[in-house]
């Protein structure tokens, strides 16, 4: 029996395709040649743009290097407790610079441009992930060398003096997450969801409808959030 391949696929897919482009064209493009000549040639360059961004591999790779920079990955299983990276050790856990949200020093006052609050479930819009903050700082707070690959110099001007939020979502597996540390501009509110996280109720005691309730040790690091 003949093998199927993805590509014997895709190619069927585009012949079957051709009959109803050919049928649109005639049908509501115009009755005479040039209409559809021009119907033609606009459809084709419709396809080349969509060939070269949504089905060129190279385009999908940089694309997911692109997003997944800007997360960490953390699974809770405890055989890869131990495979943790710095990096994920920096944001998961303490550390003396107060890096990525992790200082201990009461975010009080509170000023009144850090729009977004600690237990508010967002979405990042880049990519449409929703997540749930658990910490911010009034400006970034990161070590240099995560900087440098994070922003070019013309971002990072944007960028320096705007909050920044630690923000945790779904990772790729149950049991596992991502971590976030992502500018106010790149967040916004999306209330009245409760998304399933792991480690959750490490932060929080409940949702209430509309936002996760953080539990006292937390609410005593954001108290007027």
């Amino acid at each position: 029996m003949p093998q199927i391949t993805a590509a014997a696929i895709l190619q069927l897919t585009l012949l079957l395709s051709a009959l109803p482009a050919q049928y649109l064209i005639s049908k509501w493009s115009g009755s005479t040649a040039a209409q559809r000549h021009r119907a033609t040639q606009r459809l084709l360059s419709a396809w080349n743009d969509l060939r070269k961004s949504y089905l060129n591999l190279t385009v999908w790779t940089d694309w997911v290097d692109q997003w997944i920079s800007k997360f960490t990955f953390f699974t809770s299983q405890k055989e890869d407790d131990e495979g943790e990276s710095l990096a994920l050790e920096v944001l998961m856990h303490d550390n003396d610079q107060g890096y990525f949200g992790a200082s201990k020093e009461a975010r009080s006052p509170r000023p009144p441009y850090v729009l977004h609050r600690v237990g508010q479930v967002v979405l990042e819009k880049g990519n449409g992930m929703v997540g749930v903050i658990v910490s911010w700082d009034h400006r970034l707070k990161a070590p240099a060398e995560w900087i440098k690959r994070m922003y070019s110099d013309s971002e990072l001007q944007r960028v320096e003096d705007t909050p920044h939020y630690k923000v945790i979502f779904n990772g790729p597996g149950p049991s596992s997450l991502m971590v976030g540390y992502l500018p106010q501009s790149s967040l916004e509110l999306f209330s009245g969801f409760q998304p399933e996280i792991p480690t959750l109720e490490h932060y929080f005691s409940h949702f209430d409808g509309k936002q996760f309730v953080m539990k006292p040790w937390l609410q005593e690091l954001f108290p007027e959030d």
